[in-house]
């Protein structure tokens, strides 16, 4: 069956939101939102492409940070309504310099702070 983006579940915004991933160790990196059209990008070049909410346009992953991502392979959840972007990671994948944006965690009620920034 040949994929459409189209056939995912998106947001009144049109967007769907999506996870990506090391392909290779499984750590989650960070979460940004996709539309059909940046979908289509991802695909058509292997670099990921999201779609920028606060700038209303498209965000090729590393662009300006040369951090990029390679899509390794594109996974639907079973509600079709969010993706898992398995991914070569060049970098850091956060814009605080860390290799995920999910550097915070609660412990014991209180915010930890569990990765420092890549020098």
């Amino acid at each position: 069956m040949t994929f459409d983006p189209a056939s995912l579940t998106y947001d009144a915004n049109g967007l769907i939101p999506a996870i990506a991933q090391d392909h290779a160790t499984g750590e989650v990196l960070m979460m940004a939102w996709m539309n059909a059209a940046s979908i289509a990008r991802t695909l058509a070049t292997g670099n990921v492409t999201y779609w920028s909410r606060s700038r209303q346009a498209f965000w090729a992953k590393g662009e300006t940070s040369g951090h990029c991502q390679r899509l390794v392979e594109l996974r639907l959840d079973c509600d079709r309504d969010c993706l898992l972007l398995q991914v070569t990671q060049d970098g850091p994948a956060c814009h605080t310099n860390r290799r995920s944006c999910f550097y915070t965690a609660v412990r014991q009620g209180e915010e930890t702070e569990i990765m420092s920034p890549m020098v």
